[in-house]
């Protein structure tokens, strides 16, 4: 199908438009033009669309100016103008028919070449219209001619939807079967009103033109806008696809960069956890109150250390989708409880008055989440807060229960509000930090914000500087849980315990971690064999030992790809009458412990351990509760 070659393009920086090289043609045809290849291949699906009507309404025309004039026109002429109008009509569908087997195949020179051969045939057709109206002109009545002209227009007029998109073809066609009828009108003398009724006949003939160049307008702007549909739908498909893979970028990345955080942190602990095993045997060995305090010094800046590697860790696995909320009703008194022992210690060095309210309300929410919650905001309370206290409470709203932490501290300036939730953002007070103060890497308020967005939980707070801060976090209020069964005797070992005559297994593949243990279990009087790998140990097994070990001490991830759950099942199956109490130490905090520590019976501790926690953790597996079920 032909198109003008005066084809809109788009204009500089409207959707679709492309700069025009027209040098890149290598047969000299500008860039413009190859673009336009795809515009004449619409025109040409537009021509194949409509030719089967075209063809229905040559047959219907044939057919009327055949009955109409049978009887009045020479047998010669009537039967030469059919036979050349049937041969027509036959050879357009011909023509038609090759397109359809041209189309199939995507052949776009042969598509280009069946437009050239549709063209000859259409303007052919048409003077066979226009031989018609000379021909048959003044025979019979008046209504006879005006039937003739009617046809012929119509014909015409037929046209303008077929050629909407060919100008110069559409003019050409309505020259030859038009242009003649008007002559033959205005030359008949013998018709009285032959110069109105050709002055009509012309009216309707540029009439005929403007309808054509209107649709011709009409039909180029609709493909126009079709191909730039296209284009921006192709364009959005690629940029889908970009976004897409993007995407899976960055998930890859993101758990890169917690595997890389927890692989990090599982080898910095390492030294950490050794550094205060044998800072704590070192304490055992002097009486020296100098050597107490640093050795309680560097027992602080591992515990401070440990804490950074938990923020860092927790912004990992939040940001990377790895923490999933499990909620659930949770009585406060017990949480309440957890703190209180946690931070009172604290709270009483400094002078401050810890107080927890509202421990009889319930609430449905993640006990792990709202507890990292609570810690971080009691944490950062104490903290900042050198005068007065810290409360935390909790108070009904309807069917929801308010948690508010309270501090008289120093405040936050009305400035800073909006940015303290934001990562290693720290607020600037109006004096110099407390060395309690430099711990942070201003993530603390980050995870909480995190951590209560997954919960789906408002997060709000006011502080007014000099007087102090309040936190409020806004849950849904729960049912009453069934209270947990009551371990008989009670939870408190004493820390003191001597371990005299006990022996116990420790296997830890780190030398330095593994001397520590020895150094400090010896120092509390407990009879050591030390093993460094899983191998080690079923040697140890072979060679029938004479007693049960007291308690395991078994590092979670061993050499040869082996865990300390498998060293567990060893030593077990080799004492199957004993029940063998078990601490696992692990570096790595990536979670799906506490599920295995159920299933395989032990404790579980996450390096650094302070020796204080290990001598406690010890005390509670020998002492109160030997082959506890409870995951610790």
């Amino acid at each position: 199908m032909a198109t003008a070659r005066s084809a809109v393009v788009p204009a500089a920086g409207t959707p679709g438009a492309q700069p025009v090289d027209r040098d890149a043609a290598p047969d000299g045809e500008p860039a413009i033009e190859r673009r336009r290849i795809p515009r004449e291949i619409d025109h040409l699906r537009a021509l194949a669309v409509q030719t089967p009507a075209s063809l229905a309404g040559n047959a219907i025309g044939l057919t009327l100016l055949g009955a109409i004039f049978w009887p009045l026109a020479g047998r010669g002429a009537m039967l030469a103008w059919l036979g050349c109008g049937v041969l027509l009509w036959l050879m357009r569908l011909a023509h038609h028919w090759r397109y359809r087997r041209a189309s199939q195949h995507d052949d776009d020179d042969a598509l280009h070449g069946w437009r050239k051969g549709w063209r000859a045939l259409v303007v052919a057709q048409g003077a066979m219209w226009g031989v018609a109206a000379w021909l048959f002109w003044g025979l019979g009545e008046p209504y006879h001619r005006l039937a003739l002209l009617l046809i012929v227009y119509s014909y015409c007029l037929g046209a303008v939807q077929l050629l909407a998109g060919q100008w110069r073809l559409f003019l050409v066609l309505s020259i030859v079967v038009l242009l003649p009828a008007i002559v033959r009108v205005a030359s008949d003398d013998s018709w009285p009103w032959h110069w109105p009724l050709a002055g009509v006949m012309l009216l309707l003939f540029a009439l005929a033109l403007l309808m054509g160049r209107t649709a011709g307008t009409a039909l180029r702007q609709a493909i126009e806008l079709k191909t730039r549909t296209d284009q921006v739908a192709m364009q959005l498909r690629i940029d889908k696809a970009e976004a897409e893979a993007a995407r899976r970028a960055a998930e890859a990345a993101s758990q890169a960069k917690t595997q890389f955080f927890a692989a990090a942190s599982h080898d910095l602990r390492q030294p950490l956890h050794a550094m205060g095993l044998f800072a704590e045997a070192l304490r055992q060995r002097s009486r020296d109150p100098e050597v107490a305090s640093l050795v309680h010094s560097i027992n602080e800046s591992v515990d401070a250390l440990e804490g950074l590697f938990a923020e860092l860790l927790d912004i990992t696995r939040i940001d990377s989708g790895g923490v999933e909320p499990r909620p659930q009703p949770l009585r406060l008194r017990e949480l309440f409880a957890r703190l209180r022992l946690h931070f009172e210690p604290l709270a009483f060095e400094k002078g401050l008055l810890l107080t927890l309210r509202g421990g009889e309300r319930v609430v449905h929410a993640d006990p792990v989440l709202l507890e990292r919650i609570l810690r971080n905001l009691v944490s950062n309370a104490l903290r900042y807060t050198d005068d007065g206290g810290v409360l935390v409470g909790a108070r009904a709203r309807g069917d929801r229960v308010l948690l508010q932490v309270w501090d008289s501290g120093i405040g936050i300036a009305e400035a800073s509000l909006p940015r303290i939730f934001d990562e290693f953002y720290q607020v600037q007070g109006q004096r110099p930090p407390g060395p309690q103060q430099r711990k942070g890497l201003g993530l603390g308020l980050a995870i909480v914000r995190r951590l209560a967005d997954l919960m789906e939980a408002p997060l709000t707070v006011h502080s007014r500087v000099g007087h102090g801060s309040v936190f409020a976090l806004e849950l849904p209020a729960g049912e009453t849980p069934q209270a947990p069964d009551q371990p008989a005797g009670g939870l408190k070992a004493p820390i003191g315990l001597a371990l005299d005559g006990r022996l116990v297994l420790v296997v830890e593949d780190e030398a330095a971690v593994r001397d520590g243990l020895v150094v400090l279990l010896q120092a509390w009087g407990a009879d050591v064999l030390a093993l460094d790998t899983a191998e080690a140990v079923d040697a140890w097994l072979a060679a029938a030992p004479p007693r049960a070990p007291d308690l395991l001490l078994v590092d979670y991830r061993l050499p040869e790809a082996r865990t300390g759950i498998e060293v567990l099942a060893r030593v077990r199956a080799h004492w199957p009458a004993v029940t063998l109490p078990a601490v696992l130490v692990t570096g790595s905090t990536m979670g799906g412990h506490e599920a295995q520590a159920e299933q395989h019976d032990y404790h579980l501790l996450i390096k650094p351990v302070l020796p204080a926690r290990l001598r406690a953790m010890i005390a509670y597996k020998l002492g109160l509760r030997q082959g506890s079920q409870a995951a610790g």
